[in-house]
């Protein structure tokens, strides 16, 4: 993986989210939205995370701007300032402009169209100033919610890869979705802190 700008980081902003830098005082809030089953019913996550493995994603999700690795986002509610999730490029190949994405969102937020603004932002910040062509993002079968929020993000339905991955004692189909810059359906404009480069 080549490393990508350690630049200040990126705050996001749409009609009702700011998407900011995950900090250690999201530990706890990241630590309660895990341990709802819903949320990491169809994810690789473990369950009933413990305060020490919080802790670690916080600190593995804010390292992985500025170590060049990804980018990840706490997505707060405008109007109230709550946490209520995180969208992510968990990884970059910058040789090959592409990232892969993953994101989480509190179940009292869900049915809102919260995750897809989000996860607009994010892809439309991706094309623009990491300079991503492609971006990929996977869903285990019977997640029919998250395979709508992509598609609503401009993601297609790339097919099947069997058994991919381990985890949870159990091997998982992953349900690959992408998207290239070239495609017809755009996200939405986001503002950020600092210009958005062209595609």
């Amino acid at each position: 993986m080549t490393e990508i700008s350690n630049d200040t980081f990126p705050i996001l902003s749409t009609k009702r989210l700011k998407l900011r830098a995950i900090a250690p005082h999201d530990a706890a809030a990241f630590r309660t939205l895990m341990s709802i089953p819903d949320v990491t019913r169809y994810a690789n996550w473990p369950e009933n995370p413990t305060e020490d493995q919080a802790n670690e994603w916080t600190r593995n999700l804010s390292d992985l701007f500025p170590s060049g690795r990804g980018c990840a986002w706490a997505i707060e509610e405008r109007s109230s300032g709550a946490f209520i999730g995180a969208v992510h490029y968990n990884y970059f190949y910058r040789d090959w402009k592409l990232g892969g994405i993953g994101y989480e969102i509190h179940p009292d937020y869900w049915g809102r169209g919260l995750t897809t603004e989000a996860l607009r932002a994010v892809v439309a910040y991706g094309h623009g100033f990491f300079a991503l062509n492609r971006i990929e993002a996977w869903t285990l079968p019977g997640n029919a919610a998250s395979d709508r929020v992509l598609e609503k993000a401009g993601f297609q339905f790339e097919g099947v890869f069997r058994q991919k991955g381990f985890f949870k004692g159990a091997f998982h189909d992953f349900r690959m979705f992408g998207r290239v810059a070239s495609d017809a359906v755009m996200p939405a404009p986001v503002q950020a802190d600092r210009p958005v480069a062209a595609e």
